[in-house]
């Protein structure tokens, strides 16, 4: 079996992470050509050292200076690279044949993109490259004959249900089901979600995932950026698609059919499933994840969403049918929203208030034909939100 050669954008987030203990445990199979991080520069020379890939990425230019200097004084031979140009290189360069696509944001959707026109094997874990560029995105893959295999749990668990090759239609698809734990605060007052603090919404119940998306993953923008993601990879309508809490995250997501046949893909909540999944599809591969033990996991539970408490997902539905610019905006709304609770300078119910104001004031432009377009869009609604939160402060 030949080697694949991987590139992992973002290999210090928890994807990233978990995609490299799944390599390390299938040494004569894959081999990391590239590594990509954002500041933890300590956790990616660490990386370095272990997996001695032939590039290693950083966003920003001076931080990568001192890490060419950390990487030479340890005597390694990895060349250090910086910014898009130096990500968009290591997504596209004609020695990679997978991308494991886990920058998080907006910021991940360039050298997804290069990757995607490449004709690579991508793994996409970043779901904003379809949220905000999913017409741009999928008529790439399409025109590149790049391979696209999702790494999200849920959208996952659709993708090992589904017939590969048949559209939903021709699969006999009734409708797509996506779960959401609901995150820690599904049993709280509104009145009790004003007082959530950072850390509160960090300490997701479930998952072990970054301080972003355990945020999203309590305002339940999570499942809506995942609803549409899952419109674009399957070709469905928000109309067949329902999100069900699943407080045990134990069902990943389920598909019905015609002949009321449900197939669900069911695991322990690692990870590291869908990740060695998508790295040895059509094939599978030990992920070292414990084997679930139903009997011990007990019951199973499945409730209807409260929109009204949590708001995000309806906007993220409103969105994705408003069609335009909407996503983008959505989107970087979101991202600047959380970054201002985060800071202490939101309260976690005020994020779906700035999504929501932002919305409603930026006229929905036509879908954006390019990144630049997209990038005018991303700006100017994250401008907007900074002024929305100014003055609620």
């Amino acid at each position: 079996m030949a080697m694949q050669s991987i590139t992992v954008l973002g290999s210090t987030g928890s994807i990233g992470v978990n995609t490299l203990d799944v390599i390390a445990r299938h040494a004569g199979r894959y081999q990391v050509f590239a590594l990509t991080a954002n500041k933890r520069t300590d956790v990616l020379l660490e990386q370095c050292r272990q997996f001695l890939p032939r590039y290693a990425v950083l966003a920003d230019a001076g931080l990568a200076n001192q890490f060419a200097v950390d990487v030479r004084n340890a005597g390694l031979p990895v060349e250090v690279l910086s910014g898009v140009e130096g990500l968009e290189f290591v997504a596209a360069h004609a020695d990679v044949d997978t991308v494991m696509a886990a920058i998080v944001g907006f910021a991940g959707l360039s050298p997804t993109l290069a990757a995607v026109k490449a004709g690579k094997k991508i793994l996409l874990a970043n779901k904003e490259a379809l949220v905000c560029a999913g017409h741009l995105f999928m008529q790439d893959v399409r025109e590149s004959g790049a391979q696209l295999l999702p790494i999200d749990s849920e959208h996952n668990a659709i993708f090992q249900c589904l017939t590969y090759g048949k559209s939903l239609s021709e699969a006999g698809v009734r409708r797509l089901l996506l779960t959401a734990s609901g995150g820690p605060f599904r049993q709280l007052s509104l009145d009790e979600m004003c007082n959530v603090t950072p850390q509160q919404a960090c300490a997701h119940p479930n998952w072990n995932m970054g301080r972003k998306i355990s945020v999203d993953s309590a305002t339940m923008m999570n499942k809506g950026l995942e609803l549409i993601e899952a419109c674009w990879l399957f070709g469905a309508s928000p109309d067949h698609i329902d999100v069900i809490v699943h407080p045990q995250s134990i069902v990943h997501s389920l598909v019905e059919y015609i002949d009321g046949s449900m197939l669900a893909q069911l695991g322990n909540p690692d990870m590291r499933t869908p990740i060695a999944y998508g790295l040895a599809w059509p094939e599978r591969i030990d992920a070292g994840v414990k084997t679930l033990d139903l009997i011990a996991a007990g019951r199973l539970d499945f409730l209807p969403p409260d929109e009204a408490r949590f708001p995000s997902l309806r906007l993220a539905r409103e969105a994705f049918l408003a069609g335009g610019s909407a996503p983008v905006v959505l989107n970087a709304a979101n991202e600047v929203a959380v970054e201002a609770f985060l800071d202490g300078r939101l309260s976690f119910t005020g994020i779906a208030g700035v999504v929501e104001q932002v919305l409603s004031h930026m006229a929905c432009h036509a879908v954006p034909e390019d990144l630049p377009a997209l990038d005018a869009v991303d700006d100017e609604a994250r401008q907007s939100a900074w002024q929305e939160i100014g003055l609620r402060g």
